[in-house]
C-alpha cells in the first residue's frame, strides 16, 4: 500500500510538471513578446555612452580579414572618448556588430579609414546610411582618411543614391533629412617624418602616421589620446618603425597579425588541389602583414601596456588555434597579450592607470 501511495504521488507530480511545461509551451509567444517589450523599452530609454565611466574605451566591432570566418566581421574598431563615438575602418558586417554591442551608429561623430583595401571599407555605405536614417542626421558624417578618401565616399554615395530617394519619399524629410545623407570626406596629407594631427576636440587628439603596406599607399595607423590615456590602431602593416614610435607609451596597441605557419596550411592545401591562384595569394600576403612575433617586438620596444591582435589572419573559429597563432609572442612581449574577438571591449578610465575588459556580444566560443 505504501509503495502504491508513493507511485501515486510521483504520478501526480509528473502530471503537474507536464501540465506546467505544456502551459509554458502554449504561452511561449506571450512570454517572448513581453520580454521583447522590456528589452526594447530599456534599449530605447537608455544612453549607452552616458552609462560608461569617463575615459577612453575601445570596442572591437570587427576582428576578421577578407577570409570568411563565422565568428568575426571585417576590420572595425569603435573608440569612445568621454561620450563621443568614433569608428576606425568599416569592414563587412561591422555595422551590425556595432549595433549589437549597443554602440549606436547614429551616435558616430566621425569615421577614420586606414587604407582602401575592400575589407576595410566594405560596410562604409551601410554605416553612413544607418547613421543618417537611424538618427535623423542633418549633416553627413565626416570621413577622415589619406588622399583618395573622397573617391571612396562618393562611390558609396552613388551606390546608395537610389535608396536615398526611396527613404526620403517613404519617410519624409523630417525623419530622414536629405542634407544628412552620406559622408563628408576629409583627406589629410602625411608628414614623412612626424605624426599628423588630423582631429582635435576638447581633451581629445587623433594622430595619423604612415605604415608599411606596399603596394598599398598611402596606408596609415591612428593614435587616440584622451585625458591621459592612449590607444594606437595599426591598420594593415608589415613591421614598421614608424608605428613603434607612434605607439610609445600607449596604454593599448591594437595590431593586425598574420601567422605564416597557419597560412601555410591553406597555401599547401590549395597547391595540392591545383588551385594555383589561391596558393599564390596565400604566398603574396606574407609580405605586407606583420607576424604576431613581429608585432610583439614592436609592442615591447614601444613599452605599451597591452597588446591586442585584431584583423586576425587566418580565421580562428576555435580558441584552440590561439596558441599556434601567437607562437612566441608572449615570450617577446612582457605585458598582457590578447587575441581579440568581436564584441571585446576595453575601458581605460580617464587620468588613471587601470584597465578593464569585457565582451559586449557574449557569444559562445570553445
Amino acid at each position: 500500500m505504501r509503495a502504491r501511495r508513493i507511485w501515486s504521488v510521483l504520478a501526480g507530480l509528473v502530471l503537474v510538471a507536464g501540465v506546467t511545461v505544456a502551459g509554458l509551451w502554449l504561452a511561449r509567444g506571450f512570454l517572448a513578446t513581453r520580454a521583447m517589450e522590456r528589452i526594447f523599452a530599456q534599449a530605447m530609454g537608455s544612453d549607452p555612452l552616458a552609462e560608461l565611466p569617463d575615459g577612453l574605451h575601445v570596442g572591437l566591432c570587427g576582428t576578421g580579414s577578407p577570409m570568411p570566418d563565422p565568428t568575426r566581421a571585417g576590420p572595425c574598431v569603435a573608440v569612445v572618448a568621454g561620450q563621443r563615438l568614433f569608428v576606425v575602418d568599416s569592414g563587412s558586417g561591422s555595422t551590425r556588430q556595432l549595433s549589437l554591442m549597443n554602440l549606436p551608429p547614429p551616435r558616430v561623430e566621425a569615421v577614420f579609414i586606414t587604407h582602401f583595401h575592400s575589407d576595410h571599407i566594405a560596410d562604409l555605405g551601410e554605416l553612413m546610411l544607418q547613421r543618417w536614417a537611424g538618427g535623423a542626421a542633418a549633416a553627413p558624417v565626416p570621413v577622415y582618411g589619406p588622399e583618395g578618401v573622397a573617391t571612396v565616399v562618393e562611390g558609396f554615395e552613388a551606390a546608395y543614391g537610389p535608396d536615398r530617394g526611396y527613404r526620403i519619399a517613404h519617410h519624409g524629410a523630417e525623419v530622414v533629412p536629405p542634407s544628412g545623407f552620406g559622408g563628408e570626406p576629409r583627406a589629410f596629407a602625411l608628414d614623412p617624418t612626424a605624426d599628423t594631427l588630423v582631429y582635435e576636440a576638447p581633451d581629445l587628439k587623433v594622430w595619423a602616421f604612415p605604415v608599411v603596406h606596399h603596394p598599398v599607399e598611402p596606408a596609415v595607423g591612428y593614435r587616440f589620446e584622451y585625458k591621459g590615456r592612449s590607444l594606437v590602431i595599426s591598420g594593415d602593416t608589415a613591421r614598421s618603425e614608424r608605428l613603434t614610435r607612434a605607439a610609445k607609451g600607449a596604454d593599448v596597441l591594437l595590431h593586425e597579425a598574420l601567422a605564416p605557419n597557419l597560412v601555410a596550411i591553406q597555401r599547401d592545401a590549395a597547391r595540392a588541389a591545383g588551385r594555383s591562384n589561391y596558393a599564390a595569394i596565400m604566398e603574396d600576403i606574407l609580405s605586407y602583414h606583420a607576424t604576431p612575433e613581429q608585432a610583439a617586438a614592436e609592442a615591447q620596444s614601444a613599452g605599451v601596456g597591452r597588446l591586442v591582435f585584431y584583423h586576425v589572419i587566418p580565421p580562428q573559429p576555435v580558441r584552440a588555434l590561439e596558441g599556434p597563432f601567437l607562437g612566441r609572442s608572449r615570450e617577446i612581449f612582457d605585458g598582457p597579450v590578447q587575441v581579440a574577438r568581436d564584441g571585446d571591449f576595453i575601458s581605460l578610465p580617464a587620468g588613471g592607470e587601470g584597465m578593464t575588459t569585457a565582451n559586449r556580444l557574449n557569444t559562445f566560443r570553445f
